[in-house]
């Protein structure tokens, strides 16, 4: 395990929350008796939108000039032309006692996590890593790939949902090796859900129509619980307050030091195999398929030549967002969510290679969606297999 050599040029961010917050994903909610859902964890762009308008107000930029593409950032470019800014990491993260900052992250689907569900004991819980296996040949599917993810069991078990890695257990995943109790942590000692009630207003008169009574799922995180981010091409404050996720609910933003671990490159280059494990939702073809997949489930990305022989795909997810310059929705858009996983064999490459493909993330040259790329998407760390 290394350390990135990335992380001299990363701006580190700590941010906890200072309320509930409104973290709305796509359903409509509003009307009469609606509900509105939050998500956890929120999408990398809650964390680059807050980021970006913190640095225009910083910097004294007129925000409305800046949205009607009147008045460029120098690293924030423009709505249509984004700059050299870009999110490289927005990960869960808590304090510690000793104030350390240790990031989690979501469980990667090659991992089942089994609890003593007859005792409703937490810390009973066993953590088995699925393999890649060829089927038997009288068995079809419509899986497109040569090898399904497998999960080998002497006895049926049912797997445990709301389970999160720690940063230990990340390292140690990395490396492919085994993971115990100490290496995850539940949902529910970081944050819970708390329901509000909302009251629809008249746009004339702005008081209460009656009847349009709604409710929307705001999320409380525990004490010490909030988000670590990683920027880079841009001066990011290095303490200050941000307006996060939905009506602006306030956020403490400090810069913190962290080092980000890395696996072993030249081990995994002479083993010629790996795996790419998504650390933020994917935005690709078909809503799974790498980019840069051909004919035979070939991979070709900048430096690097592989087959992709296995997939664990988690539930796919539905990315947009609100647009605050045109003042309209985001495309809707099918994502893979983070924690996916793909097998890759016959891998020919150079530990450099790997470097470069983790820090500018599953992206072709020259990018398809610069403004996407900006927000943290298609994040992902290689790993051993």
């Amino acid at each position: 395990m290394t350390s990135s050599s990335m992380d001299k040029t990363l701006s580190w961010r700590f941010i906890e929350p200072l309320d509930v917050l409104f973290l709305r994903g796509n359903q409509h909610f509003g009307a009469p008796g609606s509900y509105g859902e939050s998500m956890m964890p929120p999408w990398p762009s809650v964390a680059a939108g807050a980021l970006r308008s913190s640095i225009l107000a910083h910097d004294g930029v007129d925000l409305g000039a800046f949205a009607k593409g009147l008045q460029p950032h120098p690293e924030l470019g423009s709505p249509t032309d984004p700059g050299s800014f870009m999110l490289q990491s927005f990960q869960l993260a808590r304090r510690d006692s000793d104030g350390s900052i240790e990031r989690l992250f979501s469980l990667p689907a090659d991992l089942m996590v089994t609890q003593d569900e007859a005792n409703g004991n937490l810390q009973a819980v066993k953590i088995t890593a699925l393999r890649p296996a060829a089927l038997h040949a009288g068995i079809s599917t419509s899986c497109p790939l040569p090898q399904l993810p497998i999960l080998a069991q002497s006895a049926r078990s049912k797997p445990a949902s709301g389970w999160w890695l720690r940063q230990r257990g990340w390292e140690r995943y990395l490396q492919a090796a085994p993971l115990d109790v100490d290496d995850v942590v539940h949902a529910s000692q970081l944050w819970r859900f708390d329901e509000r009630v909302g009251i629809g207003l008249d746009a004339a008169t702005r008081s209460a129509e009656d009847g349009k009574l709604f409710t929307v799922r705001a999320v409380a995180m525990s004490p010490g619980v909030g988000f670590v981010s990683a920027t880079s091409g841009a001066n990011v404050p290095e303490k200050t307050t941000l307006r996060l996720g939905g009506d602006g609910r306030g956020a403490r933003m400090a810069g913190i030091t962290l080092q980000s671990p890395e696996p072993d490159y030249e081990a995994i280059v002479r083993s010629k195999r790996c795996r790419i494990v998504l650390t933020s939702p994917g935005l690709f073809a078909a809503g799974w398929q790498l980019p840069g997949t051909t004919e035979g489930q070939k991979l070709t990305l900048p430096g690097l030549q592989a087959r992709i022989v296995a997939a664990a795909v988690s539930r796919a997810e539905t990315i947009s967002g609100w647009d605050l310059a045109k003042q309209c929705p985001k495309p809707a858009q099918k994502a893979a969510s983070a924690g996916s996983v793909y097998w890759l064999e016959e891998l020919d490459t150079t530990s450099d290679a790997l470097h470069k493909l983790a820090t500018n993330g599953l992206w072709q040259n020259p990018c398809e969606d610069a403004a996407r790329r900006a927000e943290g998407f298609n994040r992902f760390s290689f790993a051993a297999y």
